[in-house]
């Protein structure tokens, strides 16, 4: 009998038996089902809400962790010492520079920021006369219209989110007690939650792989060491040059007599946690004071900044930092720039380590349907000269 394969439809061959066709097919069912995700999300509004409900204090928590963490595996390991006592010392450290840092640095620092209050109004009338003289000089006459309507535009866009954001938050006292209670809510829980991720916190790794197919867990389990390390380099890193960027800067101003000097090396520590653009917003208030305080002070401010950025971008962020990350200034910033639009200021701030665990995610998945699709292997390279030299040996063997 004559058997022959059946003859396939154009249909099969082109659509059913191709890998590039089935990869589509299932990209579109992903996207169907996102789709009807977001005509159902009123279904996951209490989702959201309980998230932001237990996000801050579960991210304080976190960051606190990647700090203490390695502290309490180099005691255990090093010396034994029992996990739980090692956290309950931590703990009583921790406490204790809170207390130290709150007698020594909030007087001071409540001090100058009434200060700053008080006097940043003529530094900011200060500024609106400048730019006002500027823009009446002849050489900018021909823009002169659109100068002030960008400033009025600026300005009453500062006013209303003054009025309408800022003082409506404490307009009455309901509003100002329930923000009150939502901080030492958050500044209460965070510890308790804290103590249990470094007393548990390998046993909730050990959890999360069982929960992978038994063929997944060994990827399972260095996708999360490999996402746990680059968090905590990232977070410690980060943390690390913040507090040598205040100490720098503080120092600095106290030494050429800026005013305001530790409540600028807060902020610009605090700013520093923005990558790249972070010391250049820390910049704008003390540069705005330095400018109507006297000219030779803004000079000094601006040798202050230079000797700073020098200091951190060629000794402190490569010792702590490094490059682990791997990614570009280019990608640094439009990932801010992103994660600011759609989540605000936290955004901001968690926008970096984000885009650092989704890559990693992103990575094992893609080189994953690299190996089941076969659409990337390449066929070894037949040298046409092999023949040649096989029937070549043979002969000198038969010889």
């Amino acid at each position: 009998m004559d058997k022959r394969k059946p003859k396939r439809s154009v249909f099969f061959r082109w659509v059913l038996n191709n890998k590039f066709s089935v990869l589509l097919l299932n990209i579109l069912l992903i996207l169907l089902i996102i789709l009807l995700f977001t005509k159902v999300n009123f279904v996951f509004a209490p989702v959201g809400q309980f998230i932001q409900v237990i996000a801050p204090p579960i991210v304080l928590a976190a960051v606190l962790f990647y700090l203490m963490n390695p502290v309490v595996l180099w005691a255990e390991k090093k010396w034994h010492v029992p996990r739980l006592v090692s956290i309950v010392v931590l703990f009583v450290l921790l406490v204790g520079l809170i207390v130290l840092g709150i007698s020594l640095l909030v007087p001071a620092t409540q001090k100058q920021i009434q200060g700053l209050v008080d006097g940043w109004p003529k530094y900011w009338k200060a500024l609106q006369a400048w730019l006002v003289e500027i823009s009446n000089r002849p050489e900018f006459r021909s823009v002169q219209s659109q100068l002030n309507n960008s400033t009025a535009k600026i300005m009453s866009g500062l006013s209303s989110w003054f009025q309408k954001d800022f003082m409506n938050t404490f307009s009455n006292i309901g509003s100002a007690v329930s923000t009150v209670t939502t901080i030492v809510i958050n500044v209460v829980t965070a510890p308790f939650i804290l103590f249990f991720m470094l007393k548990d916190g390998q046993r909730f790794k050990t959890d999360v792989i069982k929960l992978a197919p038994v063929r997944f867990r060994p990827q399972t389990e260095s996708m999360l060491t490999e996402i746990n390390n680059s968090i905590s380099m990232y977070i410690r890193g980060q943390l690390t040059v913040a507090f040598w960027v205040f100490v720098m800067f503080t120092t600095g101003y106290l030494i050429i007599g800026q005013k305001y000097a530790l409540v600028l090396g807060i902020v610009a520590g605090f700013c520093n946690l923005i990558p790249y653009v972070g010391s250049f917003i820390a910049m704008v208030p003390s540069v705005i004071i330095a400018a109507f305080t006297a000219p030779g002070m803004l000079i000094k401010v601006l040798i202050v900044f230079i000797i700073e950025q020098t200091i951190e971008g060629r000794i402190i962020s490569p010792l702590v930092m490094g490059s682990k990350l791997e990614m570009h200034p280019v990608t640094t910033i439009i990932v801010l720039l992103t994660a600011g639009n759609l989540f605000g200021f936290l955004g901001v701030l968690l926008g970096i380590p984000g885009y650092a665990v989704l890559k990693i995610i992103v990575t094992r998945l893609w080189r994953w349907i690299q190996s089941i699709s076969g659409l990337y292997e390449e066929a070894e390279p037949v040298s046409p000269e092999a023949p040649v030299v096989e029937k070549i040996e043979s002969e000198d063997k038969s010889e």
